[in-house]
């Protein structure tokens, strides 16, 4: 089974990372998506961040019954900050059976080089990249473990999200129903 890996804050998850998951199980040769809530991306501040137990139940809220999605927590009981070569060597002794890949946006391929072992993510991981303004032509673009998907993009961030909430605007279509549902009856990025 090939499973593709998206990692992320997903603080909160929004309708721009489920059309993302989705186009990667339906339209490339991923049996499965796993939505990895990562506790802290050592690229990114922390500050903001909502709790991991949050973030990960807002996740579950947005991918419903969809078997072909799944969130997975294996990062929180990883050492942080989290390195996504660790949690792969780790994922692979669990499920050696397993073919796991990544999921990335072009803005992450520009900077590769700044994560932790990067030459073997690119040497030993087949990685699927969905385009992002601005980072089309990448050095790494002709790599033959590289994939382009032409996914649809929308320019939605999860700050600007958390700072409609926080100033009282609505997110309703931004976001999941379930997961607009649960932010409108909670204190979450209120504060």
């Amino acid at each position: 089974m090939k499973i593709g890996l998206f990692f992320g804050s997903f603080n909160p998850v929004h309708i721009g990372h489920m059309i993302i998951a989705n186009h990667m199980v339906e339209y490339t040769d991923l049996s499965q998506v796993w939505m990895v809530v990562s506790p802290h991306n050592p690229l990114k501040e922390k500050t903001s961040l909502a709790r991991d137990s949050d973030r990960l139940h807002l996740v579950r809220l947005a991918i419903g019954d969809n078997p072909k999605i799944r969130v997975s927590n294996v990062e929180f009981s990883l050492p942080v900050p989290s390195y996504t070569i660790d949690t792969l060597t780790y994922l692979r002794e669990k499920y050696p059976k397993k073919q796991f890949s990544l999921i990335m946006g072009g803005d992450n391929l520009e900077s590769i080089e700044k994560w932790k072992n990067y030459e073997v993510l690119l040497s030993d991981y087949d990685i699927y990249i969905y385009q992002r303004p601005g980072f089309e032509n990448n050095k790494y673009a002709d790599n033959p473990r590289i994939t382009i998907v032409d996914a649809p993009m929308l320019d939605i961030s999860a700050t600007f999200i958390r700072n409609a909430i926080k100033s009282g605007k609505s997110v309703r279509y931004l976001v999941p129903d379930e997961v607009f549902e649960y932010l409108e009856n909670s204190v979450l990025y209120r504060k």
